[in-house]
């Protein structure tokens, strides 16, 4: 849908991992395993919330909505990348390039705003206890919920319709997907333009977010501090020290990977590397960091399972 009469490219060659065929095989297992934990574990999450009225609340409400986002990405990315290793590259159609990257975008923003949401229900839930049920409506749960997902779709349809508006003259890109540097290497046409929005639309996108969601937990950590019993501040520490986690390895993997020196992260294919922490890892990481931190999940994961079995 993004595809001019300028572009010349019609198929693009994915690279992937140039290894040999025994190491091949091997990272091919690896991740398939991996593709399949991630969405057994998010799907989970999932069906869990939905069967269990107990786990029907805001906070659960919105973990559901970030194992979607990690579904869909881990579905865009996997897959596509499985194939990659398998046959030691793999050509895909320009229409369906930049389509992976669109999907990619939606997820990656989405889960950006949804993690600040996040914050913002955990903020209300340990500094403001006594208005948390009148603020944190079912109303504006579905708000946040549809704003995230909404801002996500529209943000990355500008970034990708510039990028596919590009003149194309090389078709091989040295990664397992289709991202927004590697495409720009490709055009032989100035791609300024692209570059200026893309960074005008990352600081309300990832920015603004990334410092609400410090604000949010600098006054969760100052409330809690404040908590004259122990048992009370490791009790309101737990609730949100998986998000933490989570939010530090969200944005830890995307500051390396798009932040860091380009000549550094060319060395050695470490952006390839690096990539793979967001793309694959995260996704796979973000359910069980929940299930495992978390009573309440564990506590209705082991009904479930009894009840299946």
């Amino acid at each position: 849908m993004f595809v001019t009469n300028q572009t010349k490219v019609v198929e693009i060659l994915l690279l992937g991992f140039q290894t040999p065929q025994i190491l091949k095989s091997i990272l091919f297992v690896l991740f398939l395993v991996i593709y399949i934990l991630t969405l057994v574990g998010n799907l989970l999450i999932i069906i869990l919330v939905a069967k269990f009225l107990s786990l029907q609340s805001p906070m659960y409400f919105f973990l559901t909505q970030l194992s979607t986002c990690d579904l869909l990405l881990t579905t865009n990315i996997s897959p596509n990348m499985l194939h990659v290793i398998i046959n030691g590259g793999s050509t895909i159609s320009f229409i369906g390039c930049i389509t992976q990257f669109y999907f990619f975008g939606v997820s990656e923003g989405t889960e950006c705003f949804l993690l600040t949401v996040m914050s913002y229900d955990r903020y209300l839930a340990i500094c403001r206890p006594l208005h948390y049920t009148s603020i944190m409506s079912s109303r504006l749960c579905f708000q946040l919920i549809v704003f995230s997902w909404l801002f996500g779709c529209i943000v990355t349809f500008f970034i990708a319709a510039l990028v596919s508006a590009l003149m194309f003259c090389g078709h091989v890109i040295d990664h397992y997907f289709c991202d927004f540097a590697p495409l720009l290497e490709l055009s032989c046409t100035k791609h300024t333009v692209a570059e200026l929005v893309d960074f005008v639309l990352a600081i309300p996108a990832v920015f603004v977010p990334f410092s609400f969601t410090i604000c949010t937990y600098v006054s969760i950590l100052i409330t809690i501090l404040g908590i004259s019993s122990s048992t009370g501040r490791q009790k309101a520490f737990s609730t949100c020290s998986s998000h933490i986690i989570v939010v530090s390895a969200f944005y830890g993997t995307e500051t390396i990977v798009y932040i860091a020196p380009s000549k550094w992260l060319n060395l050695f294919s470490i952006k390839k590397i690096a990539s793979l922490l967001y793309t694959v890892l995260c996704p796979l990481a973000n359910p069980f960091i929940y299930s495992l931190r978390n009573q309440e999940i564990k506590q209705h994961l082991k009904k479930f399972i009894s009840n299946a079995f």
